[in-house]
């Protein structure tokens, strides 16, 4: 039997199927070739690593740049594919989550096509694409590396290009959808501030983020700098800009897909450590530091922690976790940093960890062991009395579930700020039999509060005796099973039942419905 002769492809499909070729990474050999001098992948292989096969439609892929008036149609479809933006729609983690909640937008600045720059038609599809993920809901991933604005341009009769809406509709999301920004390379200007508006930035080590490139810096007259010298990394992660930072994009595109998880949902119960093993957890020595990340690696399922800003407001622990499946997320007091003491940036970590869990319905877990606020003439130049009432104003306006479980120390407004306001405003509020509790720290307390008493006795060692005494008799009213016997702790518990007691709680806590949503989730 003779082969059947094909059909002739249509003209037609044969010019859709060759632009195709050259938009795609096959057809551009000598891009894909730029990004493996940098040890980066291309726009596309970002997304197909992030996205699940076969699920991803492409707006737009046919845009090209507004410079027809200057170039060639046959120029700009081999230099300016997608106009430097492929953007669309797929699912992201759908082997643990039904179609609709793995549903995610995904738009990417292409480095290769004029170095990332924003494009009149690409800002075009950029409001198109913001419009669809307010009107779906839909998660947002936004691969942000390139130049800013493109000053190139010529189809237009725009002079300044400021009433671009872009910005606004991407900021319109805040608290409506979720949005995670990935920086790899430089990113600058207006990618910047597409990146900065993002719930959370995941950056790589050779990441340069920056409100202004090296062109724009100097054209301000501000001196000639390298593009390397303009918000590194190291600088990026220590301010609090940068949330997670990763070795290179393969990292940051298998953190973005565990990060969207915490907000898809519930997932199967996962494996724990031995929950035992946090009756050993905190040392004999009341005053010796540990290190509390353990303990969150214990009380949650197993691998299911994600730490954000680890390097800034380091007195505080901000993480993302599961417990038995049910996303959560967690505060901790870091004794190692300021003995736990929360100062100024760690209230700004603080209280915009509420507002991100608020906005997305995740309970919040902390873990309490401070001994209050940082005090002092040098703290208070860092706007303390602004930053850390951030924290009680933002934990007023919670809609989710809050439970407080204190380890070692609860003292002062640090500790009231630890609970969510008060010790009667979570859901409960638990000790560990270590717990200690006062208005302050229980030796200055005495030794302020009775100092007339103590000065009244003659004898140095008398006196010091006296003080001694009154210290252990404060020690011994502010045990947490005396805050117990009056009520102002809910329970104290083994701690090896913590765990038992969140997952408890999570189960029973009341998750009253908002109206409408959280108006935003601050920056910052």
């Amino acid at each position: 039997m003779s082969d059947t002769p094909s059909k002739p492809v249509r003209p037609d499909l044969a010019q859709l199927r060759e632009r195709l070729a050259t938009t795609s990474d096959a057809g551009r050999p000598e891009a894909v070739a730029r990004r493996r001098k940098t040890g980066q992948r291309t726009a596309r292989e970002n997304i197909a690593d992030l996205v699940d096969p076969d699920s991803f439609i492409e707006y737009g892929g046919l845009a090209l740049a507004a410079q027809r008036s200057t170039r060639s149609v046959e120029d700009l479809v081999r230099t300016s594919p997608a106009d430097g933006l492929v953007c669309g729609v797929g699912t992201v983690n759908r082997a643990l989550f039904d179609e609709e909640r793995a549903r995610t937008l995904v738009t990417a600045y292409d480095y290769t096509v004029f170095a990332g720059t924003q494009g009149l038609v690409g800002h075009r599809k950029l409001d198109r694409m913001f419009a669809l993920a307010a009107q779906g809901r839909l998660p947002v991933v936004l691969f942000a590396e390139g130049g800013g604005g493109r000053p190139n341009d010529t189809d237009t009769h725009s002079v300044a290009g400021l009433d671009t809406p872009s910005f606004l509709s991407f900021a319109a999301l805040s608290g409506l959808v979720p949005r995670v920004g990935i920086a790899s390379g430089r990113c600058f200007a207006g990618n910047a501030a597409l990146l900065g508006c993002c719930d959370v930035i995941i950056a790589t080590d050779d990441s340069n983020i920056g409100m202004g490139g090296p062109a724009m810096i100097q054209g301000g007259g501000l001196g000639t700098f390298a593009p390397e010298e303009i918000g590194p990394a190291d600088v990026q992660t220590r301010n609090g800009v940068i949330d997670v930072r990763v070795r290179d994009e393969a990292e940051a595109v298998a953190v973005a897909r565990k990060y969207l998880s915490y907000f898809q949902g519930a997932t199967a119960p996962g494996p724990c450590a031995d929950q035992t093993s946090l009756r050993e957890a905190l040392p004999d020595n009341r005053r010796r530091a540990y290190k509390v990340r353990p303990i969150l690696e214990t009380l949650a399922d197993t691998g299911s922690v994600l730490e954000l800003r680890r390097d800034f407001g380091r007195s505080l622990v901000t993480a993302l976790a599961r417990i038995e499946g049910q996303p959560v997320g967690i505060i901790a007091n870091d004794p190692y940093h300021l003995a736990g003491a929360i100062d100024a940036d760690a209230s700004d970590k603080a209280a915009r960890f509420f507002q991100l869990c608020d906005a997305f319905g995740l309970p919040i877990v902390s873990l309490c062991d401070t001994p209050g606020f940082m005090v002092g003439p040098k703290a208070e130049t860092t706007a303390l009395v602004r930053h850390v009432s951030r924290m009680f104003v933002n934990a007023a306006s919670l809609s989710v579930p809050f439970f407080t479980v204190v380890l070692r120390r609860g003292y002062g407004l640090g500790a009231q700020a630890m609970a969510g306001g008060h010790f009667r405003a979570p859901f409960f509020i638990v000790s560990w039999p270590s717990g200690e509790f006062g208005g302050m720290n229980l030796e200055g307390a005495v030794r302020i509060g009775m100092r007339k008493q103590l000065e009244a006795i003659e004898d140095p060692a008398a006196r010091e005796q006296m003080a001694q005494e009154m210290i252990a008799e404060a020690h011994r009213r502010g045990q947490a099973i005396n805050m117990a016997s009056l009520l102002e702790l809910d329970a104290v518990i083994d701690p090896a039942e913590t765990r038992a007691w969140l997952l408890r709680g999570l189960r029973s806590a009341p998750r009253p419905a908002r109206e409408g949503r959280r108006r935003f989730i601050d920056t910052w």
